[in-house]
């Protein structure tokens, strides 16, 4: 055979040893992918907790934690800080605590209102606006509550709230009606 071989002896249950010719198997633009496995992994709970969980297992079977680290791709320690807590804790160390990150701005009882509230429209309190967007959400709440939040900050939270982007159609300044229904008869003929 004139191409890389590797060949794997295989026990199939009755003392049978078989060999196996394989050629090795490679992944184009290897670190691209590396970086998004890696990042999919970090992504979600439960994987972080199965990739934990596999670099106890890789530990427990003999591997060192540098090792570990080098084949998962995390800095020894954690390796380390994992297998120290799984000591102590059993299984129950590996699973991933609340992540504090930043503080809410807005209580509970606030985002509550704010739903009743972009239920309205805003000329209800007084803009001259027909529909909520970002400017007149952040400045609303910085009136009621005295909370400086971000345009983007604000349409994030109409995400949050399930509602979705309505652009307001403009009104052509002066148009004529007489003209406006001429061109509606236009239009219809032409689709026949």
């Amino acid at each position: 055979m004139n191409y890389t071989q590797r060949h794997i002896k295989m026990d199939m249950g009755m003392g049978i040893l078989y060999t196996l010719c394989m050629k090795p198997l490679t992944i184009p633009d290897a670190a691209t992918a590396i970086a998004a496995i890696q990042g999919e992994i970090r992504r979600s709970q439960e994987s972080r907790y199965d990739h934990r969980l596999h670099g106890i297992l890789l530990v427990a079977q003999g591997m060192s934690c540098r090792e570990v680290a080098g084949l998962l791709g995390d800095a020894h320690s954690t390796v380390a800080y994992w297998v120290r807590r799984y000591e102590e804790e059993g299984l129950a160390g590996l699973v991933e605590g609340d992540r504090p990150g930043r503080p809410k701005r807005l209580t509970e009882e606030q985002m509550a209102q704010l739903g009743a509230v972009l239920r309205k429209s805003p000329g209800d309190f007084g803009f001259s606006s027909n529909l909520w967007d970002g400017k007149t959400l952040a400045v609303f709440i910085g009136e009621q509550w005295q909370i400086e939040l971000g345009v983007r900050q604000c349409q994030r939270l109409f995400r949050q709230f399930g509602f979705r982007l309505r652009k307001p159609r403009p009104l052509i300044a002066g148009a004529d009606p007489a003209l406006k229904q001429e061109l509606k008869k236009y239009s219809h003929s032409r689709k026949r």
